[in-house]
C-alpha cells in the first residue's frame, strides 16, 4: 500500500524546533508499506526536504536538500520471529552496516511518519558550514611574536627586578 505523508506548514514549523533548524521549507515522505513474513510489515520509500541551517561558523542561513532512503521492519509482539535471537542471555550478531533489526509493535497500525521522520534526523548535517567559510585560528596579532607579547614582557619585566 503507498503512502504519501507531506507536511503542512505547522508540521514543518514543528520539524523545524525539534530538530533545530531555522526552517523547514518543504517536508514529503513517499512509502511503500507492505506485508512481510509472518505477521510482519516491511516499510521503504524515500524522505525529501528542503531545510534552512545556519552555518556553524558564520551562522549565515545556508539552505540544505535532503533525499533519503527509508527502511523498516516491523513485527506484531507476539510475533514468533521476534523470540528468535532477540530475547533471553547470549551475544547477538550485528553487522553495523547490516539492516537493523525488526521493531515490535502493538495494536493495528504503525507511525509510518515517525519512522521517515528518523530517518529524516539521520540526513540532517549536524555541523552545517557554508562554502569558503573558515575558522580563524585563535592566537598572537600578526605583530606580536612570542618573544615579545604582552605576557612575555610581563615576564621580562619581572625576572629583570629581581
Amino acid at each position: 500500500m503507498p503512502v504519501t505523508i507531506e507536511a503542512d506548514p505547522r508540521q514543518r514549523a514543528a520539524l523545524a524546533r525539534e530538530h533545530g533548524l531555522a526552517e523547514v521549507k518543504a517536508w514529503r515522505a513517499e512509502l511503500l508499506v507492505e506485508p512481510w513474513k509472518r505477521g510482519g510489515v516491511k516499510v521503504s520509500g524515500r524522505v525529501t526536504a528542503d531545510i534552512v541551517q545556519e552555518c556553524v561558523i558564520t551562522l549565515d542561513p545556508l539552505q540544505s536538500r535532503i533525499d533519503e532512503a527509508v527502511e523498516g521492519l516491523f513485527l506484531p509482539e507476539d510475533s514468533k520471529l521476534d523470540r528468535l535471537g532477540f530475547q533471553g542471555p547470549g551475544e547477538i550478531m550485528v553487522a553495523a552496516e547490516g539492516p537493523d533489526s525488526p521493531e515490535i509493535f502493538s495494536g493495528d497500525s504503525i507511525d509510518v511518519g515517525a519512522l521517515a521522520e528518523e530517518f529524516f534526523a539521520l540526513a540532517i548535517d549536524p555541523y552545517p558550514r557554508k562554502k569558503g567559510a573558515q575558522i580563524t585560528p585563535a592566537g598572537p596579532a600578526e605583530d606580536e611574536t612570542e618573544a615579545d607579547g604582552p605576557l612575555q614582557r610581563k615576564l621580562k619585566a619581572l625576572r629583570d627586578k629581581l
